[in-house]
């Protein structure tokens, strides 16, 4: 037999490796655990967002206090200024209100931001809580779903060892030149070899000029001019 011939035949073992594998990754139980799996990872990456929003709060109480306590001090100096030493005249007396109402008004913002912030950062707890809560659901499932997939996947595996054991002994018989062609192909044209009738090609079913057939009958390596597969007569 021809390397052709012997390149035609290990496609056939290649084709049952490449469905096997096919078959593996298209399980429906790896197709719930990888649905299971990006569920998970989804509620962690919120649980992170939400404790990162969480600890800015935090950082943003922390800074609140101090500018509330900065400006009672403030307030508690401009009284015990006014107690001192009462403004001389309405201009002053002027001055001393409206500092007065500045820092007034910059206390009530603070505290209602600090009002706030707890809301939300109560709300983020609840959030967060229920976040937990769907994520170790998910978990149990996975985990439960993972056992019954693995168990699946041994005994797929060792039909696919058996497979691949079969296409690396017919492997065995071709050259490497014609190994590596056939691996070249692949990677554009699955499967790379195609059987040529009459003058259409098999694997894309586009008629060729007579002069291809002409040349795979002589015994030349002839690609297909349309879909790259190397030609073969049946």
């Amino acid at each position: 037999m021809d390397q052709l011939h012997l390149l035609w035949e290990y496609q056939k073992a290649d084709v049952e490796v490449d469905k096997m594998e096919a078959s593996i990754k298209r399980s429906p139980t790896r197709q719930k655990l990888v649905k299971y799996r990006d569920y998970v990872m989804e509620q962690q990456t919120a649980i992170k967002r939400i404790e990162g929003e969480v600890a800015n709060m935090a950082d943003r109480l922390e800074a609140l206090k101090d500018a509330i306590r900065m400006t009672d001090e403030q307030l508690r100096s401009l009284q015990t200024k006014m107690d001192n030493d009462p403004p001389a005249n309405a201009e002053a007396l002027q001055q001393f209100l409206s500092d007065a109402k500045r820092f007034q008004n910059n206390l009530n913002a603070y505290e209602q931001e600090v009002r706030r912030i707890r809301k939300d950062a109560s709300d983020r707890e609840r959030q967060q809580h229920d976040v937990r809560v769907r994520a170790a659901k998910a978990k149990a499932e996975f985990d439960k779903l993972k056992v019954i997939y693995d168990e699946e996947k041994k005994n797929k595996d060792q039909d696919l060892e058996a497979l691949r054991a079969a296409a690396t002994e017919k492997a065995k018989a071709i050259e490497p030149d014609f190994m590596e062609r056939y691996q070249t192909i692949k990677r554009h044209s699955v499967p790379p070899l195609a059987q040529l009738y009459g003058d259409q090609c098999g694997g894309c079913n586009m008629s060729l000029p007579s002069a291809v057939s002409r040349r795979v009958k002589a015994g030349e390596l002839v690609e297909c001019e349309t879909c790259g597969r190397l030609l073969i007569l049946p």
